[in-house]
């Protein structure tokens, strides 16, 4: 896994964790922001343009992430995020890990397996992967994720980039994956948030992910969709970051 480092590694390290089909650039705007009073560093998953070898599981991204704390960081780091795949690798750490880090901020993260979903992936990728690198069909699926529009020509090369395997695999660990048992032993403070205009099954998530974390806040945000909270809103992103932080 490689990852992308901003500020002093003196200061409390805090780590965010893209959403699938995205990439560090998902959070480049709060790592600017955030890098004079905090290390930020921005793992790139596995399967994702600049990576370093194909995705295999949810599982695998998140041990590597341990390891990597654990051999950088005595273990131990003040806050993790994650959007989406990113906000499942998070809950799969939180897991793995219940001392991880002081705090966490889950993003718009499926909890519950979706089987149909998972059976139509590879037949829809197999298909539509070779017009992918059609700028008019990354134009039209870019704006259906809503992403604000100074991010296409990053959006566009990096999903250019990722291989056909690679996008199947992530996307069906994304649609099948089930939340462990052992997330409850999370000591992190967590703040889970989901947009109201996302699908009911993100929210239900949500509202299951809460009542599993005891140390937890659920925020739904008005008028926002999937993964708005993170890309398009940084500061109102870093204000919430900040404030459980504080509280």
């Amino acid at each position: 896994m490689n990852f992308k480092e901003y500020g002093d590694s003196k200061n409390n390290t805090i780590m965010l964790l893209h959403g699938g089909g995205l990439s560090w650039w998902n959070y480049k705007e709060e790592a600017e922001s955030l890098k004079n009073n905090y290390h930020i560093i921005l793992p790139i998953l596995d399967g994702h343009a600049e990576s370093d070898k194909h995705f295999t599981s949810i599982e695998d991204n998140a041990q590597e992430i341990i390891d990597y704390i654990n051999n950088n960081y005595n273990g131990h780091i003040s806050l993790l995020g994650g959007l989406s795949l990113g906000g499942q690798v998070l809950l799969e750490i939180l897991s793995k890990k219940n001392d991880i880090c002081d705090y966490a901020i889950i993003e718009s993260a499926l909890a519950l397996p979706m089987k149909a979903t998972h059976k139509m992936v590879r037949p829809v990728f197999s298909m539509s992967y070779t017009i992918i690198s059609k700028k008019w069909f990354s134009k039209m699926q870019f704006n259906s994720l809503k992403i604000k529009k100074d991010l296409f020509e990053d959006y566009y090369r990096d999903t250019c980039k990722i291989e056909k395997e690679d996008m199947i695999s992530f996307m069906e660990a994304n649609s099948r994956y089930d939340i462990k048992s052992t997330l409850e032993d999370t000591t992190a403070k967590t703040l889970i948030v989901v947009g109201d205009k996302e699908r009911p099954i993100m929210k239900k998530s949500a509202d299951i992910i809460h009542q599993k974390i005891k140390e937890s806040k659920i925020e739904i945000i008005p008028n926002y969709s999937h993964g708005e909270f993170s890309i398009n809103n940084p500061m109102q992103y870093i204000k919430a970051l900040e404030t459980l932080i504080a509280d």
